[in-house]
């Protein structure tokens, strides 16, 4: 009988005496993407992650010209809209800012690869830089698509308010620009600004963080929204930056694509990184 009171202290389940009294550990969590310390930005820095850009570019131009190519093949694409069906021409614009950062996943590999040493970067390992994330990756895309198909819609709606038909291609331009439809201008204008605006503040570090820190798609678009409600001044202007470079770049028949698409898309690694911590080894 001594044994007795030994055996009645261990629980249903076989435990030692007291376990049922412990909680089970929980799994170990990383840190929140709310507790990531965000770099407070100077004016400066859009312009130093453009050099950066650049560096990047002159050390690994293969990779760059071939995505520059992309780029330009996407320039023409617009331009056939723009001659076929101009009403979507704003809107497949955000094109740009949809495929854009997508198509720059293997620049971010390039990039990340030089500054880490991880591996060395080649652009076979940059065409499947998305793999390891492509779950989320395609999430994320879901979403942008989305706001580029309300955008779409939006564009249709004051074309169809401002004219009783669709202008005729060869007088398309001649209209827009004539002073009795300048409030159709400032309508277009401020619709694409706001899309323009949600897409970027909801992507411009979005797409690196995921492809860098592997996190979901929310803690991504949560941190890249932080990054410019905690900057606004300097995100408007490395937007702004952006916008200039693509422009400037689309007026020579879009060859300045070949070089402005991947350094900018060099430079937006740096902004992330600059912005987010590394996370720790």
């Amino acid at each position: 009988m001594a044994d007795v009171a030994p055996l009645a202290a261990l629980d249903e389940s076989g435990d030692r005496p007291g376990a049922a009294s412990q909680p089970a550990p929980h799994s170990e969590r990383g840190p929140s993407v709310f507790s990531l310390q965000l770099a407070e930005l100077k004016p400066s820095d859009p312009f130093r992650w453009l050099q950066l850009g650049w560096a990047d570019f002159r050390r690994c131009p293969r990779i760059g010209l071939f995505y520059g190519l992309c780029f330009f093949a996407m320039g023409h694409a617009l331009l056939a809209v723009f001659q076929s069906a101009p009403a979507y021409v704003l809107a497949l614009s955000a094109g740009f800012l949809l495929m854009g950062p997508f198509l720059c996943l293997g620049l971010y590999d390039a990039s990340k690869a030089m500054q880490t040493h991880t591996h060395r970067p080649s652009l076979s390992a940059s065409l499947v830089a998305w793999r390891p994330t492509k779950g989320t990756m395609a999430i994320f895309a879901g979403v942008l698509l989305i706001l580029e198909m309300l955008w779409g819609r939006a564009s249709l709606v004051v074309f169809a308010v401002s004219f009783n038909t669709m202008p005729e291609k060869a007088n398309i331009l001649a209209m827009l620009v004539d002073p009795e439809n300048l409030g159709f201008l400032i309508t277009y204008t401020v619709v694409g600004a706001l899309f323009a605006g949600l897409i970027f503040v909801t992507s411009v570090i979005s797409i690196p963080m995921i492809m860098d820190r592997q996190v979901d798609a929310v803690s991504a678009g949560l941190t890249s929204i932080r990054a410019c409600a905690q900057n606004p001044g300097v995100m408007l202007l490395w937007g702004a930056l952006i916008t200039a470079l693509i422009v400037l770049a689309m007026l020579p028949v879009f060859l300045g694509l070949f070089i402005a698409g991947p350094v900018i898309g060099h430079a937006t690694w740096h902004a992330y990184r600059h912005i987010v911590p590394a996370p720790q080894a």
